[in-house]
């Protein structure tokens, strides 16, 4: 079986590659690898939820959901200085480059990176604000119980951000996130790709 980059342990020789890139009017430098998802630029999904996402009316700490290489995560703790951000990932490797990106730009103290299945590892917290790039290539089961996963640890009225490609899923991923939260609102649309925000009421 070929590898993907929702393995815990990639056996890829290690090539990592360094850009510079803007989001949400700030610069930043990301390195990422082979083996890890996205490993030559910010892919177009992720671009899109970190323009697109607003911060929640409520208090409390964000997860990133499958943070890779970290470029959701440290660019929303770079925005939201007074937000904690927690990011979580399966794969080592993403692992160990999110916490060289989050000290390469400067958020380490708003940032806390944990090794993690979905969210098993912080089940004993809540967020205000949960943003996923899922892992598609993963399967729609694992994606639709990231999203059962995200209900259990939001606060009330928490917010879940997912980003999605028509062609990948999207029209069930929105069904899905309809029988868990209710109302799902499309907060953006491009090169479809849906952003879907679905509120914990």
């Amino acid at each position: 079986m070929s590898e993907h980059y929702f393995s815990q342990q990639p056996q890829s020789k290690s090539s990592p590659k360094t850009w510079k890139y803007n989001l949400r009017e700030k610069e930043f430098t990301f390195t990422s690898d082979i083996g890890v998802f996205s490993k030559n630029e910010v892919d177009f999904g992720s671009r899109l939820i970190i323009e697109t996402f607003n911060e929640p009316s409520i208090d409390g700490d964000f997860l990133d959901l499958g943070c890779g290489y970290g470029p959701i995560g440290i660019s929303l703790a770079k925005s939201f200085q007074k937000r904690n951000v927690i990011m979580v990932d399966v794969n080592n490797r993403a692992l160990e480059l999110a916490k060289r990106n989050a000290m390469e730009n400067h958020v380490e103290n708003n940032t806390e990176i944990i090794q993690s299945h979905s969210t098993t590892n912080v089940k004993d917290r809540k967020f205000a604000s949960i943003i996923t790039n899922p892992p598609i290539r993963a399967g729609k089961k694992l994606v639709h119980d990231m999203f059962g996963d995200s209900k259990d640890v939001l606060l009330p009225n928490g917010e879940l951000w997912v980003v999605i490609q028509k062609k990948q899923g999207a029209p069930s991923a929105k069904k899905k996130l309809e029988t868990l939260f209710g109302e799902v609102d499309i907060m953006a649309r491009d090169k479809g790709y849906y952003i879907f925000k679905a509120i914990n009421v």
